[in-house]
């Protein structure tokens, strides 16, 4: 690592984007040098936590700073595109919060850019650096589950309404990232249902079924129009079965000895018995680092050391693709849409 702190900017410091700011300012191995904001509210919040940092309103002061390595963007998904890609231009390394772009036309445009610019594009799949995902991925990679039949994912909440994607394009991305960071493969085809009950033409309840090889099928149900706030994976492997509960204060992963076994074959109704296996419960210990920490830390590393992102901007791609594509089944009224196994589009 280089003993001089990678000189970041931020372009939104809103929800999300302070606690980026945050954790840039913490870190050792970085430097937080400039924040952008339209809203004066948001640069006064700024100002006032890190006074060492240039508060601006324009953007492009930070793509013009050579002190500035690397741009951390926070800001709303359709600015995505256009954002990175000046940051690009202006030789920056670049870090943009999910979803990646709205469209895969902008996500294609990002990572050409990229590439011309030979620069760092990561996107902010926080959740691919969370050690409880990480046990999933590892508990799944062992075969201690056996053949995993279905995950049902669980994201829902009361708010927070945004006014320019649906709950599809703002949640999802979490339980996307994840799924395809655990089994390590895309989606087939997919189906997608959602109504739009607060703000017409934009869906606020989302269910999303995923078709992956071998007969899994995951469910992810999004929702900003819920009374209780969860935040669940559940994975039914024929062996054992696990509960990912981001919200649980200590025990995060919990692993089921549970399961379900077909007799042999049999000749008459009578001599069908189910045999049904309640075996130990078991928490296993997590080594816990704030997700954010992590991948704020492992962005600088990337850049320093160039090292491929684990989240980089064809892992972005992917994410949205199958947004895309949930976006075609939901228009068409849950009609199912084949996906190509590897980009997750769907086929001509």
């Amino acid at each position: 690592m280089s003993p001089v702190p990678l000189g970041v900017g931020l372009i939104g410091c809103g929800y999300w984007g302070s606690k980026l700011a945050r954790n840039f300012h913490a870190l050792p191995e970085s430097r937080l040098l400039a924040v952008a904001d339209l809203e004066a509210g948001r640069r006064a919040h700024a100002a006032e936590h890190y006074p060492d940092a240039a508060v601006i309103a324009d953007a492009r002061r930070i793509f013009d700073d050579p002190a500035i390595e690397a741009v951390v963007i926070a800001t709303p998904p359709a600015t995505h595109c256009r954002l990175a890609c000046e940051a690009l231009a202006a030789g920056k390394h670049v870090l943009v919060e999910k979803p990646l772009a709205t469209s895969l036309a902008d996500a294609d445009t990002m990572l050409a850019a990229a590439e011309r610019a030979e620069r760092t594009l990561m996107v902010g799949h926080t959740f691919e650096h969370n050690p409880a995902v990480e046990k999933l991925r590892e508990l799944v990679a062992s075969g201690l589950l056996g053949r995993i039949y279905y995950i049902q994912a669980t994201r829902v909440n009361l708010g927070l309404f945004q006014p320019d994607i649906n709950v599809l394009w703002d949640l999802a991305p979490h339980d996307l990232s994840i799924l395809l960071y655990v089994l390590g493969q895309m989606p087939i085809a997919l189906r997608a249902e959602g109504r739009a009950y607060v703000q017409p033409g934009i869906e606020d309840v989302a269910w999303l079924t995923l078709d992956f090889p071998d007969g899994l099928t995951a469910q992810v149900h999004t929702s900003w129009l819920d009374p209780c706030k969860i935040r669940r994976v559940t994975l039914v492997g024929d062996r054992q079965m696990v509960v990912y509960d981001d919200l649980a204060p200590l025990d995060k992963i919990t692993l089921y000895d549970r399961g379900v076994e077909r007799p042999p074959f049999t000749d008459s109704f009578g001599e069908f018995q189910l045999s049904y296996r309640y075996g130990d419960v078991h928490s296993p210990r997590l080594d816990w680092v704030e997700p954010l920490k992590r991948e704020c830390a492992h962005f600088v590393r990337c850049v320093r050391e160039g090292l491929p992102p684990r989240s980089d901007g064809l892992a972005g791609r992917r994410v949205v693709a199958i947004l895309a594509a949930a976006s075609r089944s939901l228009a068409a009224g849950g009609e199912r849409v084949e996906l190509a196994p590897l980009t997750g589009e769907p086929p001509e």
